[in-house]
């Protein structure tokens, strides 16, 4: 062999390995094909592995006949009776560009924003995924209700996302219960702002201002429960101490870090409507994490729906001194 097919030799055989060790390395890692956060044409896109925390064990459908089975999209005429106003749930029948499709809980499907971080859309379709093979789904839909599938078809409480922010959604797939397989979800066919006319023409309205609920010295004699009103969005912090209520213990009162996320001290229980809130960060869930999940930092914490807030709940001894 001459030294110039000797290198060429040794090339070809370790493009092979490679080759071959790339491919068992992507059947035993799970996601290896999703994209990571980007920025095109100013609109963010997340993977899909966000909003399925049980992806591992409910893996999105492939083109085998037991999945194309679970997979359907329910037409107006299927709908009617079923869903109805009484329910909560949105009447497809009212727009020609709404649509209801029954997939299974990790649809295969990557979501998107703009940088209003709201009205969240299909960015993306795996392409042996659920709702690709649904034929129901496009890009540019905008998710408009996630109804969770439960037992023999039965149907949970249906949860409106129209204009909701990108957390809210996310937090609606990851809290579906472990026994719900399916669900169904409704679609808008159209830009965000066809969406907002098509809202403003007659169907529920974005919801504007939103109801936070105070319980002050939970327990005691000295219980307080008051109710405020708010724009949606708002931070929880801003809006108690703004209304002169103390979310802070101890002489932390005045020597906290004024909502800067440096002391700690700011902690409230959310005692009903976490999902109307955004996620914990990495560093909040660090700061909170020898106390319940419902424990929050009311300086970081944003509220986009009706919640109930805790001053003063019983915290470890780890917080005390923060």
């Amino acid at each position: 062999m001459s030294a110039i097919s000797k290198p060429t030799a040794f090339l070809a055989a370790l493009l092979s390995w490679h080759a071959a060790i790339s491919s068992f390395s992507d059947a035993f890692t799970p996601h290896n094909n999703l994209p990571a956060t980007t920025l095109a044409q100013n609109r963010l896109t997340f993977p899909s592995y966000l909003y399925a925390p049980l992806a591992g064990r409910y893996p999105a459908a492939t083109a085998s006949n037991r999945d194309l089975a679970v997979i359907r999209a329910t037409t107006n005429e299927e709908s009617e009776g079923k869903y109805n106003d009484d329910d909560g749930s949105i009447d497809i029948n009212s727009d020609p560009r709404l649509c209801r499709v029954r997939l299974p809980r990790a649809p295969g499907i990557e979501w998107g924003t703009d940088l209003s971080f709201s009205f969240v859309y299909v960015r993306e379709l795996e392409p042996a995924g659920a709702a690709s093979l649904s034929a129901a789904v496009e890009k540019g839909d905008q998710i408009c209700e996630l109804r969770a599938v439960i037992g023999d078809g039965e149907e949970g409480e249906p949860i409106n996302l129209i204009g909701a922010p990108f957390d809210q959604v996310m937090n609606a797939f990851a809290s579906l219960g472990r026994d719900v397989k399916d669900v169904d979800l409704v679609f808008f066919r159209g830009t965000k702002e066809e969406l907002k006319e098509a809202c403003a023409g007659g169907s529920e309205p974005v919801p504007q201002t939103i109801t936070i609920t105070v319980v002050q010295n939970k327990g005691s004699k000295d219980e307080k429960m008051s109710h405020i009103e708010a724009k949606a969005g708002c931070n929880v912090r801003e809006v108690l101490t703004d209304n002169g209520i103390n979310v802070y213990q101890s002489v932390t009162r005045w020597t906290n870090c004024k909502g800067k996320q440096l002391c700690g001290t700011c902690i409230v229980n959310v005692a009903d409507g976490t999902i109307n809130t955004n996620r914990k960060s990495i560093d909040e869930s660090s700061t909170l994490r020898e106390n319940p999940e419902n424990y929050r930092l009311s300086c970081v914490t944003f509220a986009y729906g009706d919640i109930t807030v805790e001053t003063f709940p019983p915290i470890e001894a780890a917080q005390w001194t923060r």
